[in-house]
């Protein structure tokens, strides 16, 4: 049941994620409902336990791979604290399964899910109920951990080779905002954290190019800059979300 803005107070959440853009957009995307607040954000799990500790959050978003102390080694303290909820690029079947292990209430993968999905998997995870997409292991029951654990790790056989960049850029980004394959390549780029110039060097293009391209990106995504086109970016719709 979704939280009452005016019932009680704001639902806190803690972002940990070493990419900047990454933590700016998604704390854009959720301080943008007036009944959720980003406390604080993390560059490493060190650092998300820390302050994790110090504000006692009531949803933590824990990235998987991050420089120094990763998500994983940091989930079962953090989840001693508050419900975690993965929120990662990394979908394969034995990280997801390690992470429910240790703890995880939930397992999102960046561009695979809704803005309205990620606020309603935020409040379930921080009332207790697990948010684990269908396309991750089949349906999450809490009483039934283990065949569930199972079930994502049966996955690992039938998984396809590709990475999740490539799992939904062209059909969904293309329908969803009209970006060009480049456009939508370049937007992948700058939610990765790179700057004009490392683009246009992974892309044999000119710097300018670049430019010409964030701004049709920008416009097309109706952001003002990175942060914000990075907050539509994640959001991206995906088939197979289940809560």
């Amino acid at each position: 049941m979704p939280d009452q803005a005016l019932s009680g107070p704001s639902l806190r959440v803690l972002v940990a994620d070493d990419n900047p853009v990454v933590r700016a957009g998604l704390t854009a995307l959720l301080d943008a409902h007036p009944d959720i607040a980003v406390v604080a954000t993390a560059r490493d799990g060190a650092e998300a336990l820390d302050r994790a500790v110090l504000l006692v959050p009531d949803v933590v978003l824990l990235d998987v791979r991050m420089p120094g102390t990763d998500g994983l080694t940091a989930l079962p303290e953090l989840c001693a604290i508050a419900p975690v909820m993965m929120l990662t690029y990394s979908r394969e079947p034995e990280v997801v399964a390690e992470a429910l292990r240790k703890g995880a209430s939930g397992y999102l993968v960046h561009g695979e899910f809704t803005a309205a999905e990620l606020i309603a998997a935020v409040r379930e995870v921080r009332h207790g109920r697990p948010a684990v997409p269908d396309s991750l292991g089949g349906s999450y029951q809490p009483h039934s951990f283990s065949s569930h654990l199972q079930s994502a790790v049966a996955q690992s056989s039938e998984a396809r080779p590709l990475p999740v960049a490539g799992l939904h850029r062209h059909a969904v980004h293309q329908s969803e905002f009209g970006l060009s394959s480049r456009e939508v390549e370049v937007m992948d780029l700058i939610a990765a954290g790179m700057n004009n110039r490392q683009i246009a060097a992974t892309c044999f293009i000119a710097e300018k190019t670049v430019k010409n391209h964030i701004n049709r990106i920008f416009a097309k995504l109706h952001s003002s800059s990175r942060s914000e086109a990075i907050a539509h970016w994640l959001g991206t719709a995906h088939e197979g979300w289940s809560r």
